[in-house]
């Protein structure tokens, strides 16, 4: 059996990934896996949380399925980027999906696009439909100083080990992503170990890249990569 864990961002819920969870399971008949991080989910209760819980919430998770699955992928958006790279470094993964991984966060220059484009939808009377502007205020009131500090700890912590990553790797980004900037991807596709290993940009998706215009062609591309054989059996 083939098994797929997928984990979601800092702040964030099930929801950022679960477009590319259906669509896998759409596609193929593997045990799909989305869970949700301690403190983390519809209603954020980060108070207290340290990120040492998210990283053994994931690694318990992966542990269950590798003992169900001959086979196991690991898939990490944001934050849940370098949950996913850590646990490809300690573990038996077969494959890597990194989707807008938060190697680095917060791009000025895209930020500043979006802030505009929530100054507009407030000329017009529209900036509660604005969903840049939903997500980040709901964000902001919900997310403590203590757990912003967790997050950036857990950065500190994974990025060390990227090297230690040597399993096929592919690395997904958004161009236009006010959160996580293009050079996250780059430092990624960098530092990762994995001899085969595969960087691609969006031009237009945002930091949700799961859920930009551009989706479809990320979920074939995701889904190529993880059926594709490796390098090592095509030689061979």
């Amino acid at each position: 059996m083939i098994g797929c864990l997928l984990i979601h961002g800092f702040t964030g819920s099930p929801f950022e990934v679960e477009p590319l969870a259906q669509s896998l399971r759409k596609r193929a008949d593997w045990k799909i896996v989305v869970p949700t991080l301690p403190g983390h989910g519809d209603e954020l209760r980060l108070k207290g949380i340290k990120h040492n819980e998210w990283l053994d919430h994931a690694e318990n998770e992966l542990k269950a399925l590798l003992k169900e699955c001959d086979t196991v992928y690991v898939v990490g958006f944001s934050m849940g980027g370098l949950i996913a790279s850590y646990l490809a470094s300690n573990y038996r993964v077969d494959k890597l999906v990194l989707l807008s991984a938060a190697a680095y966060y917060v791009n000025p220059k895209q930020l500043a696009s979006d802030i505009k484009e929530m100054m507009r939808d407030t000329v017009k009377g529209k900036l509660k439909e604005n969903e840049l502007f939903k997500r980040y205020t709901r964000k902001i009131k919900e997310t403590p100083m203590t757990a912003t500090l967790q997050f950036r700890r857990l950065v500190s912590k994974t990025k060390p080990i990227l090297n230690d990553v040597k399993v096929p790797t592919l690395i997904a980004q958004g161009e236009s992503d006010g959160i996580v900037p293009p050079k996250s991807a780059h430092y990624l596709y960098e530092n990762i170990g994995a001899e085969e290993k595969r960087l691609i940009f969006y031009k237009n998706s945002k930091h949700l890249i799961c859920h930009c215009d551009e989706k479809e062609h990320l979920f074939n591309e995701v889904y190529d990569f993880l059926t594709s054989k490796p390098i090592e059996e095509i030689r061979s």
